[in-house]
């Protein structure tokens, strides 16, 4: 999909993805190598839209597994439709067992997941497999087993086999430890929180209403707070929403009260809110 690093940057820039160097080459290094790749950091950064930015880039169908305590094989590579299944055996009464077993276990009652819809088909994919340390730790069994060798089984059907290998991204809020083999299998990489320069040009980005000064303004607040010792300190999402924000409000400079009033944009807990608004001093920003 690359040609080289320059050409991830610039690429994922025309779609509103600022990347950093150590981001586009990696990126690049997961496409010509064709290993997945696992992408860990705070909520907010960056790490989903990454996985959309290069689907856009490349062409590709978005393939996305949203996982969460509870996701199984059925959820995410294939199941039996069997309502279907049913009433297809209710209609052929007459048929032998032989006769209608090989007809309700065909593709007209296969329902295919997000793995197996991944690696059918010769159409370019992306498959995100988002949130990964939600899912317990048996489906990094399928997932190592689908990452391997980019194959499914289906008893009913045989090995299905992709022709063409999706660009694999793995996110996690590293809320749990993956396992040592699914990381073996991946690239990483680990997207922090942005210098002050690069949340700049992403806040210029994204609220292109926004000027210079008060976006420079906007990004020293949230990097005083995050500095401070809070239970869930802003990330480039909230920083960008607060950018919204004040523009939405007609401000052109920050003042206490102004911040104060907006706080709850940034911060999402009481005692975070409280703590800020005793301890930020925006003559000293």
């Amino acid at each position: 999909m690359f040609t080289s690093v320059d050409d991830v940057s610039a690429r994922l820039a025309e779609t509103g993805y600022l990347a950093s160097p150590a981001v586009a080459t990696t990126v690049f290094l997961a496409d010509r190598l064709g290993k997945p790749l696992l992408v860990e950091g705070p909520a907010g950064v960056g790490k989903t839209e990454l996985a959309k930015a290069v689907a856009e880039v490349a062409g590709a169908r978005l393939v996305r597994l949203q996982c969460y305590e509870g996701v199984d094989e059925s959820r995410a590579l294939y199941e039996w439709n069997h309502a279907k299944q049913l009433l297809r055996i209710s209609a052929g009464r007459d048929e032998t067992w032989d006769e209608a077993r090989t007809d309700i276990f065909s593709e007209e009652f296969l329902l295919t997941r997000p793995l197996l819809t991944a690696i059918r088909g010769d159409d370019p994919k992306v498959l995100l497999i988002d949130e990964t340390d939600k899912a317990d730790v048996e489906v990094e069994g399928l997932l190592l087993e689908v990452l391997s060798d980019f194959q499914v089984t289906v008893p009913e059907l045989g090995t299905i086999t992709a022709t063409r290998r999706p660009f694999v991204v793995l996110t996690s809020n590293a809320s749990r430890e993956l396992s040592e083999a699914l990381r073996r299998r991946c690239l990483f990489l680990h997207i922090g929180f942005p210098d002050e320069e690069l949340e700049r040009r992403i806040v210029r980005l994204k609220v292109p209403g926004l000027d210079d000064a008060l976006a420079r303004s906007v990004v020293r607040v949230v990097g005083a707070l995050r500095a401070m010792d809070l239970r869930k300190v802003p990330s480039v999402a909230e920083t960008v929403d607060w950018a919204h924000t004040l523009l939405a409000l007609g401000a052109g400079s920050l003042d206490e009260t102004l911040v104060r009033a907006t706080l709850g944009v940034l911060l999402k807990h009481q005692d975070d809110v409280l703590k800020a608004s005793a301890k930020l001093d925006l003559d000293a920003l």
